[in-house]
């Protein structure tokens, strides 16, 4: 059986390392962030709002649909 090494490259950063290389990652990750344009914006927000509508119409009908059957049934 092999005992482990602990080599300073297997040793984790200290705190402060770990913490100033997470902060670094998420400048780097800011950095590849694309602003969309105005026309891009518009047409993401109304297809949100077209898509919630839907969803708001299906619930509608279901909850419609489903309290006239239980009215039907138990009523």
């Amino acid at each position: 059986m092999a005992k482990k090494s602990t080599s300073a490259q297997a040793k984790k950063p200290n705190v402060f390392m770990r913490i100033g290389m997470f902060i670094k990652q998420i400048v780097d990750e800011m950095r590849k962030v694309v602003t969309p344009t105005s026309k891009e914006l518009f047409f993401w927000a109304l297809a949100v709002l077209v898509f919630v509508l839907f969803l708001m119409a299906i619930v509608t009908g279901m909850d419609l649909g489903l309290g006239k059957l239980m009215l039907w049934m138990f009523g």
